[in-house]
């Protein structure tokens, strides 16, 4: 070690129930790897810890030794905070504890938990948590964020749902953050990000929605795209909230219900979940299916389990992700012909268009009640980057980045989720000026100097 002595490290392993790891030590490699393939960074100091005493001392170290610090939960954001270069990472993976109150239908979830892990324990009971779409998403970060997915609109955003929170400060205390505890913080961490502490547990609503639902995936002609996007922009907003219809334009994955000649063409690809009886679902989807002429589809009672791991084989850990994203205040034809355009030169197979559907609860929920702005934005369109090869990041990133220049003009703000690293202005984007403001104060009162600063960071003023 040369940026703290050995001697310190000893002593800071002996009082550590988890693991300390060095960049000599077995298993120090696959550590520090996150899912976005981009970042090799190598910390000084891994502190893979099992319990919130080895996070008070992790954050305590870090802190008295003057390190950068990276938190990982899932290690499944795009702009790679989770490790970082000579610091400490402080490593949640290893708590992913869920516990269910059936009674109050309450979940309580470890930090470094999966959205697998909550699925799993919640559904035992026919409950969900109302989060994400890729079930490796580590619920951590989803949730400081905002958390969106399938039943959002029908039951509210992650942060919607959060009753209570455990949170090491960056003085090294534990405190609770609720409605009734330290009501300034539980404010910020719904949708701050993770500016404020480490959340080492987390107490959710869950939603009781069985264990199967009313889904499927329609897979559209991109020659129509067009059309049907015309049509679908307008059709998804007389919806009930029990209904969530997305649009993903890409190259079609070899899907079993796909002829073999359709595999690896341009595609309108039309996920949804209906929470409801069946046959309202099917009379409700049927318009979005006959408008324009499909490839084909697969569509009815599916297992919440399998459904919320079924697109996990196109985000598998390990390759090179870029995003840019925006909330689209209006989404005209200009902005359709955009997206068809830049569509058709997506630098790989692996590339998406991902636009869905929001409004619902969530736009219902006063502006001020989180730090979750922009809820009234009916529509997210995110451009997700994917390849493999470095030698590609040229030509990846310019497309990228091009197509979200391109459809400025349509855009309000963004989700603090779908960042990559952009700066400061542009994370300020995420948030109304009203909000950043309140957002700072809270970062004074809790992280004065900085601290956990490897995030969307909001800068303390003081």
């Amino acid at each position: 070690m040369t940026i703290v002595q050995a001697a310190t490290v000893e002593k800071f392993r002996e009082q550590f129930r988890g693991e300390i790891l060095l960049p000599t030590d077995n298993g120090y490699d696959g550590a520090r790897k996150i899912w976005n393939g981009m970042f090799d960074r190598r910390p000084a100091i891994i502190a893979r810890c099992v319990g919130t005493s080895d996070v008070i001392r992790a954050v305590d170290f870090g802190r008295d030794q003057d390190l950068v610090m990276s938190v990982k939960g899932g290690g499944h954001n795009s702009a790679g905070n989770a490790v970082c270069d000579d610091g400490i990472m402080i490593d949640l993976s290893l708590m992913r504890r869920v516990n269910v109150d059936r009674g109050n239908k309450r979940v309580r979830v470890d930090g470094g938990a999966l959205l697998s892990d909550v699925d799993s324990e919640s559904q035992l009971y026919g409950l969900a948590v109302s989060g994400g779409i890729v079930s490796h998403t580590g619920i951590g970060g989803l949730t400081l964020g905002g958390g969106f997915g399938w039943i959002s609109r029908s039951h509210g955003l992650s942060i919607d749902n959060l009753l209570s929170a455990e949170v090491v400060t960056a003085n090294g205390t534990l405190v609770t953050a609720s409605a009734e505890e330290n009501s300034d913080l539980f404010w910020a961490i719904r949708g701050g990000g993770g500016n404020f502490g480490i959340v080492t547990s987390f107490v959710f609503q869950g939603a009781e929605i069985g264990t199967e639902v009313y889904s499927g995936l329609i897979v559209k002609k991109f020659e129509d795209a067009k059309e049907y996007i015309q049509f679908h922009r307008e059709y998804v907003r007389t919806l009930p909230d029990e209904m969530t219809v997305w649009m993903v334009v890409r190259h079609a994955p070899p899907l079993p219900f796909l002829a073999s000649d359709v595999h690896g063409k341009m595609v309108v690809a039309v996920p949804f979940v209906w929470l409801g009886d069946p046959a309202k679902g099917e009379e409700l989807i049927k318009p979005l299916r006959e408008i324009t002429e499909s490839h084909g589809e697969a569509i009815g009672m599916n297992p919440w389990l399998g459904w919320q791991s079924g697109f996990d084989a196109l985000n598998k850990h390990g390759a090179r992700n870029y995003w840019k994203s925006h909330h689209l205040r209006a989404f005209p034809d200009d902005c359709i012909d955009k997206i068809i355009d830049f569509a058709g030169k997506m630098p790989t197979d692996e590339c998406e268009v991902f636009i869905p559907h929001m409004e619902g609860v969530p736009s219902r929920v006063p502006t001020n009640e989180t730090a979750f702005s922009h809820r009234g934005t009916p529509f997210v369109l995110n451009i997700h980057t994917r390849w493999q090869e470095s030698s590609d990041d040229e030509r990846c990133l310019a497309w990228a980045r091009a197509f979200h220049q391109s459809t400025e003009s349509f855009a309000q703000g963004v989700y603090v989720n779908f960042l990559s690293d952009e700066g400061e202005d542009r994370v300020k984007e995420a948030y109304t000026k009203e909000v950043w403001e309140r957002l700072v104060e809270v970062k004074n009162k809790y992280d004065p100097n900085n601290l956990f600063r490897m995030n969307q960071n909001v800068k303390p003023s003081l």
